[in-house]
């Protein structure tokens, strides 16, 4: 990796054609089944709309035509797709102890949009044994910690223990990470770094383990063309204290691009019904539009380094 310093253009341009995509195509994150299970399933990438709209807010880097597609957007995820959280709502009466309404919830509540009935079925069910005994892989549960307490629901357990019990926690051999274990590392970072906005929550150790071993995984997913993973650490890179911010991997990813904005998972992209590729590049393009909006915000503040 080069680790010169790299201008905020070229991660801008990623980020204003996933933004575009994804607005362009809107529509497709409407549920197309009514079963639950498919229902559950759908709300994920809503959920995800959230939490990238709340990055771009936090750090002011979308123009004026950025940040009003971005408020239509989030209107349309909360007030059609969600029904005002109303489907949420839902969805908590048939699966009262489920974590999945509320980890889709918090986001849209750190926007200011409140759901009376779903923040008291939440302070009910979090007082119960059976809510702390839920079973879940330590990343899960992670990041099941870290939303309630976004949702300022009581602590459970202690956040520290519970990220120690994950795979990056342990600091293992890091040629044994592998296609999903690095997706374990990733949303462990973005846990405990609450999506990037406060990298002190990495613990000192972790942060100089991915300082050393970061840009090793970036290669390699880059040479693999995996898209979607490559997304993914690359945020991880700008959630460190000293995010690396290689340029030359940037133009790698940002060649991906299809010029619609939409960004593949692996390789080139994909061809089929409208439908079908969505399903496809939906999450790739999201993180996109996540990881070039860090990217762009962390390069405009290394422009001036002096400023506090």
């Amino acid at each position: 990796m080069t680790g010169r310093r790299m201008s905020p253009e070229v991660p801008h341009r990623v980020g204003v054609g996933a933004l575009n995509w994804l607005v362009a195509n809107r529509e497709h994150f409407r549920p197309r089944s009514t079963s639950a299970g498919r229902a559950r399933e759908a709300l994920k990438p809503v959920g995800e709309l959230a939490v990238i709209g709340a990055v771009l807010l936090r750090e002011g880097v979308a123009g004026s035509r950025q940040s009003a597609q971005l408020d239509g957007l989030l209107d349309f995820a909360w007030r059609d797709l969600l029904k005002a959280g109303d489907v949420l709502a839902a969805m908590l009466r048939d699966e009262p102890l489920s974590p999945i309404p509320m980890e889709v919830y918090v986001p849209f509540r750190e926007l200011g949009l409140r759901h009376a009935g779903i923040e008291e079925h939440l302070r009910v069910v979090s007082r119960t044994t059976s809510w702390r005994a839920l079973e879940a892989l330590p990343n899960r549960r992670l990041g099941m910690m870290r939303a309630a307490a976004r949702a300022d629901l009581p602590a459970y357990a202690d956040v520290a223990e519970a990220a120690r019990r994950t795979w990056l926690g342990h600091t293992p051999e890091p040629w044994t990470v592998e296609y999903n274990l690095a997706y374990t590392v990733t949303h462990t970072v973005f846990h405990l770094t609450d999506w990037g906005r406060c990298p002190a929550g990495l613990p000192p150790d972790l942060a100089e383990y991915l300082a050393l071993w970061l840009p090793v995984w970036i290669d390699e997913w880059a040479e693999l063309r995996h898209w979607d993973l490559l997304g993914e650490l690359l945020i991880v890179d700008t959630c460190l204290p000293a995010p690396a911010l290689d340029e030359e991997v940037w133009r790698h990813y940002a060649e991906a691009q299809s010029p619609t904005g939409a960004m593949p998972v692996q390789g080139a992209m994909p061809s089929g019904p409208p439908d079908e590729v969505f399903d496809l590049v939906h999450h790739p393009t999201i993180v996109a539009a996540f990881a070039a909006t860090m990217a762009t915000s962390h390069a405009l503040a290394a422009l001036n380094p002096a400023a506090p």
